[in-house]
Formats: C-alpha cells, sequence, structure tokens
C-alpha cells in the first residue's frame, strides 16, 4: 500500500477548494410590472434588458382600495362592536404600561412591584394565621 506524496494531496486539496470556469451566463432581464388606469400609455423602457408588462385597469378603480383588500371583513369589525367593550379592550391591552402594573414597559411601571409584594405578603400572613388558628380549635 502506498502512501500519496506530499503534492500529490497538495493537488487534490486545491482542486477541492478553487471551483471550475463557468462558462459565461447571459443577463437575466428584468421584468417590471405596473398598473395602469383608463387610457394611461404603458411606459417604455429605454433599457434593452428591461421588459415592462402593463395591467390596465379601469379609470375608477385609481384611487379606489385594491380588491383583495375590499372584501376582507375583520372578525373583531370596530362598528360591530359596542363602544363600552371598546374601552374595556383598550384598558386591558394597555394595562401593563400604567402606573402600579409591576412592569419595565411605562414610566410607572416600578410601583406596582411593591405593592404586589406587600399583597403577596399580608396574603401569606392571612394563610399563616388560618393555618395556627385551625389547629387551635377546641
Amino acid at each position: 500500500m502506498r502512501r500519496p506524496t506530499a503534492f500529490a494531496l497538495a493537488a487534490t486539496l486545491i482542486l477541492l477548494v478553487v471551483p471550475p470556469a463557468q462558462a459565461e451566463m447571459p443577463p437575466q432581464k428584468q421584468t417590471i410590472e405596473i398598473t395602469v388606469f383608463g387610457n394611461d400609455p404603458c411606459p417604455q423602457s429605454d433599457d434593452p434588458e428591461e421588459i415592462v408588462v402593463c395591467a390596465r385597469l379601469p379609470e375608477g378603480d385609481r384611487f379606489r382600495i385594491p380588491k383583495r383588500f375590499r372584501d376582507e371583513k375583520p372578525e373583531d369589525a370596530p362598528a360591530e362592536m359596542a363602544w363600552g367593550s371598546r374601552v374595556d379592550t383598550m384598558n386591558s391591552i394597555t394595562r401593563f404600561t400604567r402606573p402600579n402594573s409591576c412592569s419595565v414597559v411605562g414610566s410607572g411601571g416600578q410601583t406596582g412591584c411593591t405593592a404586589a409584594m406587600l399583597s403577596q405578603w399580608f396574603a401569606e400572613r392571612r394563610a399563616m394565621k388560618a393555618a395556627e388558628n385551625e389547629g387551635k380549635v377546641p
């Protein structure tokens, strides 16, 4: 069994690292898609490598919302919701940004952390007293 020489090993590594020369590819033509309205002319490209494709819509659609967005109706449409429900929704969504929320978001969130800690401490203390009282029942 022969060991490959250092030259053969180096040549093999060079062939693995250096990619073979690639044939030149012709430049790809760029396609531009434009929507025109009414009798507006379709713009022509100055670049011969560019293809311009025009979609023509009626003049009445020029300033309208595109058709794919017109028919979509959100499940939670505000027009179908009572104003009291909207207020409750906004309150619940923005609650974590208000003071006394114990949150890093908002300007007064830190004040709620102390209040939450004190509430937890009092609840634990009441639970301990209730447990002591249950054990001393005559």
